[in-house]
């Protein structure tokens, strides 16, 4: 009998929220939330639609999901990937766990979802819309002209086009004109239905995580024939192609939480303590006092430190870069 299974992909490693997140813990996983990880928010906010979860992580956090999911007693499968290869070969490895006829809803494990009533109806209309074998993409109202997401063009539930990461001038046009969503990154399909598409559009991608598959041991995917997967994104490999899209334009508060910006808004409207010139400290008890400064950031670790403007966060990228090359034990 058809399931409804709640795929998480958890292979991340959260980079733009260095110091926080690093390769042994990643963003997902740290509990920042009220005492949760992003993780556990994710796995519980399906628990009432799924009845089944398939997680795709890595071998370096794997350990990590599996505490959450045995606390939680629900019904899962762990996929461990040897080597990242991007989402369409994750996708790809829920849906051969998956019977054909499974409605697969994808999330990435790293999101704030708010408004839960809203969430659930986008989610019932992406349910019967892949019932009907189309391939849901999840677009999420705008707020404001965000240069960090991409963007669906739509129509009702047409997709239109899919857009990358704009400039600022770009962005605001697309607020203007009202008919753009950011990209959230969840789907919602049936297995059978995604792998039939990827196999005519990818085919290499298709055979080489099948014959991964194929080999698994108890989940555990071989590194050699890992490597020979092509790494492409769902959506250069099917989304922007197959003629099955559709679109549900949602209305529940959503953030990827991908830059330290994200954080602090997210964290401020909770109530999290800022100073009068809307400065925020993360990662310590100590009193710290900012002077000059407004809408600064203090995140303090054990082992490094981290100062920036908030409206610079996307920047972050440029320190993890650097520590990749001269300094790679701050990024364990």
């Amino acid at each position: 009998m058809a399931k409804i299974v709640h795929v998480i992909l958890s292979g991340g490693v959260g980079s733009r929220l260095w110091p926080l997140s690093r390769k042994s813990k990643p963003k997902q996983y740290l509990e920042l939330f009220d005492g949760m990880s992003l993780f556990e928010m994710a796995l519980k906010r399906n628990t009432n639609i799924a009845s089944r979860v398939i997680v795709v992580g890595n071998k370096d956090n794997c350990h990590l999901s599996k505490s959450v999911l045995d606390d939680s007693k629900v019904d899962y499968i762990d996929i461990v990937e040897a080597i990242p290869r991007n989402t369409a070969a994750a996708i790809a490895f829920a849906a051969f766990a998956s019977d054909k006829e499974d409605v697969l809803i994808i999330t990435p494990s790293d999101h704030i979802i708010q408004n839960q009533g809203e969430y659930q109806n986008a989610i019932n209309q992406a349910i019967e819309k892949a019932r009907e074998n189309y391939l849901v993409t999840f677009g999420i109202k705008p707020l404001k002209p965000e240069t960090g997401y991409g963007y669906i063009e739509f129509n009702n539930d047409e997709v239109l086009s899919f857009r990358e990461k704009p400039n600022h001038v770009t962005a605001q046009e697309f607020l203007d004109r009202g008919n753009f969503l950011w990209n959230s990154g969840m789907f919602c399909f049936k297995a059978g239905v995604f792998l039939k598409e990827l196999r005519l559009f990818e085919p290499k991608i298709y055979e080489t995580a099948l014959k991964a598959w194929e080999n698994n041991n108890e989940g555990i995917l071989d590194e050699t024939l890992s490597r020979d997967i092509p790494s492409i994104s769902i959506d250069y490999a099917v989304m922007e192609r197959s003629k099955k899209i559709k679109v549900v334009s949602s209305g529940f508060e959503w953030s990827d939480l991908g830059s330290f910006e994200s954080v602090y808004d997210y964290l401020a409207s909770q109530g999290y303590p800022i100073d009068e010139s809307g400065n925020m400290v993360i990662g310590t008890p100590n009193y710290t006092s900012f002077i000059g400064l407004r809408n600064t950031i203090f995140i303090a670790t054990p082992d490094a430190n981290l100062i920036l403007q908030k409206e610079h966060s996307q920047e972050v990228k440029n320190v993890y870069g650097y520590l990749e090359k001269h300094l790679p034990e701050l990024l364990n």
